[in-house]
């Protein structure tokens, strides 16, 4: 759950959301349930050119990640917290517009 103060990923980015916990739920993952209440933190701000979208402070992020692929290609990174129960960023690999609530400001 989010605390209020940050959108939901699956507001900010429904369609991807969804295929996010599609993916997974084919995977037999259980992060699938957690997809739905994903906080939104924005774009990853560590270098000019990071496109990841955070679902977590900036910082959560461990070592370990989830490769989602579609016909043999990965399409989505997950990085997952140290504890591996929730998703901290996505990497969008397929180059699919994301939309306004994707880009950064200033």
């Amino acid at each position: 759950m989010t605390d209020g103060l940050d959108p939901r990923l699956a507001d900010a980015f429904p369609a991807l959301a969804t295929e996010i916990a599609e993916l997974l739920r084919a995977e037999g993952e259980p992060l699938a349930e957690v997809v739905a209440d994903l906080p939104y933190y924005g774009l990853c701000t560590c270098t000019a050119t990071c496109s990841n979208l955070l679902t977590a402070p900036p910082g959560s992020s461990g070592s370990s990640m989830i490769q989602l692929e579609r016909d043999g290609v990965d399409i989505i990174w997950l990085s997952l917290d140290p504890s591996r129960t929730t998703i901290t960023d996505i990497e969008v690999l397929d180059g699919r517009d994301l939309g306004p609530n994707a880009q950064r400001s200033g």
